[in-house]
């Protein structure tokens, strides 16, 4: 009987708890509609303007004097020289192994591709300096041409 009682007690407290929660719910929600409906009566002391945006405009007189690039020169970049591509089934791809030949789309001694974060930049040749590859820039790409091929 006892434990039957102490349930019972404990079954109130819990529905006194949902209760008082419940109604702080209630009297918030009604305390946010009244704010909102003095903003929207116009009746609030806040003064509201509305902000006055300058147009944006290109100042003609800049030059190249005029532009510090020290904020770029720290920036890190990956550059990475592309010696062909080409397109394989996944079938295809799990049957290589050692010694497998993959023909790419570049014929040989054509020049590579040496990409910026993944955007040509120029084309090179591979050069081998002191025991280390290198790249042998052979034409760089103009900044009107690496525009035209984002497009």
């Amino acid at each position: 009987m006892n434990d039957e009682v102490d349930e019972t007690q404990e079954q109130d407290d819990v529905a006194d708890d949902w209760g008082a929660a419940l109604s702080e719910q209630a009297d918030a929600e009604s305390a946010a509609d009244e704010l909102v409906a003095e903003i929207t009566e116009g009746s609030g002391d806040t003064d509201f303007e509305s902000a006055q945006m300058q147009p944006l405009e290109a100042d003609a007189n800049i030059t190249a004097d005029d532009v510090n690039l020290d904020v770029i020169l720290e920036i890190p970049v990956t550059l990475s020289m592309e010696i062909g591509r080409t397109e394989i089934s996944i079938r295809n791809l799990l049957q290589l192994n050692q010694g497998s030949v993959v023909e790419l789309d570049r014929l040989a001694g054509e020049p590579m591709d040496v990409m910026v974060n993944g955007t040509l930049v120029a084309h090179g040749e591979v050069v081998v300096v002191n025991e280390k590859f290198g790249i042998r820039l052979t034409d760089i790409i103009s900044p009107q041409e690496r525009v035209k091929k984002l497009r």
